[in-house]
């Protein structure tokens, strides 16, 4: 599919819908590697199978780890290799994930083997470059064979030492998580120290939760916030089950959000106790105006009538900032979105997406190194916009969003959307206004 034309909401649409979303890909693909690390086997449940977790199934596939994935029923069966990676000499392919390439990196790193890292176009424009040159300084022999700190690389890491390491985590949190993980396996454990412009880490305490359930413990200085400790350990075999995906269910939160009141959206079994960081998006929505509640059920959002704009901070779960960008186009007053500057640096730069579609829906919008405003005008012109996803699985999904209040949006490449939410599309349809036959 090169292009699709979403459709608006009918006015005497749909007026309510209950939404059952996948699994989270974050902690899918972190309880992946993790069971793959175990001593015995564990089966998942309730996993997000996408382009992303594929990347990362593939590459343990790759190391001798052995799995079976059911995908009509979610679940994973994983024998796991007792924390000593099977293939000491092997070439992987990360693909387009940023876990996997940041996640399987760490743990070949501690592995004691030679190996060839390769990924797709997009992932080699990804940044890498702190975490090669923390694991250099470490004794692993790092060979660039394209642009230096990027992949492909060739990786011997026979001569890794010690058992404390220093990274910079201003671009990728990702960074951190990899090296917890990882450092469990080494014999004095990891000692990490983190530099880098991050206010809090909610993805590395996710991670934390998701290695506790494992069976390894993790400390985050009280006294020194930057420093956190993984001890040597065991991981163990279990069950597991996936939280749905609250990256994924802040799309339909925000489309009940711009609804002028006329959808209420319950998305199930998401609630505010999650794991995942994106569950503040809720609180934005609420200053905003939305009318948030929860049950045993799930969370429903019904938006206001009409709601004014605002300044938010999103560096602790800037995912949502392309959510909050599509919101933000129906305000009546313009919405600033900070402390988002390491987007620029994901898959695609999210700051220059936001700006760029934007403009072409007739909005306002400035923008500097870490921050957006976008303005009003979007409602105001009608005529035919084909939205540019630079192949980013976000910037396809949030202003599709849009789409359902603006007339004539056209996402190009809306199969880029396999990368974490493979029905996305059809989730959306509930909501557009059925086309006479």
């Amino acid at each position: 599919m090169k292009e699709y034309r979403v459709v608006p909401a009918a006015r005497d649409g749909v007026s309510s819908a209950i939404v059952r979303v996948p699994g989270s890909k974050s902690i899918t693909n972190r309880a992946i590697l993790l069971a793959a690390l175990a001593e015995g086997e564990s089966t998942i449940k309730g996993i997000l199978v996408s382009n992303d977790s594929k990347d990362i199934m593939r590459c343990l596939l790759a190391l001798g780890v052995e799995m079976e994935c059911d995908e009509k029923r979610n679940e994973m069966h994983i024998r796991g290799c007792g924390g000593e990676i099977p293939v000491k000499k092997a070439s992987i392919n990360v693909g387009s994930a940023g876990t996997a390439a940041r996640f399987i990196t760490a743990l070949l790193a501690v592995s004691k083997g030679e190996y060839y890292i390769d990924a797709s176009e997009q992932m080699k424009k990804r940044p890498m470059k702190p975490l090669f040159d923390a694991l250099i300084k470490c004794g692993v022999n790092i060979s660039y064979k394209g642009e230096e700190g990027h992949f492909p690389v060739e990786m011997d890491s026979r001569a890794f030492t010690g058992h404390e390491i220093s990274v910079d985590v201003g671009v990728s949190s990702q960074f951190l998580s990899g090296l917890l993980m990882a450092g469990a396996l080494l014999k004095e454990g990891l000692t990490i120290n983190i530099t880098g412009a991050r206010k809090s880490l909610p993805y590395v305490n996710m991670t934390a939760k998701v290695m506790e359930s494992f069976g390894i413990s993790v400390l985050n200085d009280l006294y020194h916030k930057n420093l956190w400790k993984v001890p040597c350990g065991k991981y163990r075999a279990c069950d597991y089950s996936v939280e749905p995906d609250v990256s994924a269910a802040c799309y339909f939160f925000a489309l009940a959000h711009i609804s002028e009141g006329g959808i209420t959206v319950k998305v199930r079994n998401i609630h505010r106790k999650s794991l995942q960081g994106d569950i503040r998006f809720l609180d934005i929505l609420e200053d905003m105006g939305a009318k948030v509640e929860e049950d045993s059920e799930g969370i429903s959002v019904r938006g206001p009538k009409v709601y004014d704009g605002g300044t938010f901070d999103l560096n602790d779960f800037s995912d949502q900032a392309l959510t909050l960008a599509a919101v933000g186009l129906f305000a009546k007053t313009p919405v600033t979105i900070t402390g988002i500057g390491h987007i620029r640096k994901q898959e695609c730069d999210r700051i220059n997406a936001i700006v760029t579609n934007a403009r072409a829906l007739g909005a306002t919008c400035t923008e500097g190194e870490d921050f957006v405003t976008i303005g009003h005008g979007a409602e105001e012109r009608r005529e035919d916009v084909l939205i540019e996803t630079y192949n980013d699985h976000r910037v396809a999904m949030a202003f599709a969003v849009a789409g359902l209040r603006r007339e004539g949006v056209i996402i190009k490449n809306p199969d880029c959307t396999q990368k974490t939410f493979p029905r996305f599309f059809d989730f959306l349809s509930i909501f557009e206004a059925k086309q006479p036959k």
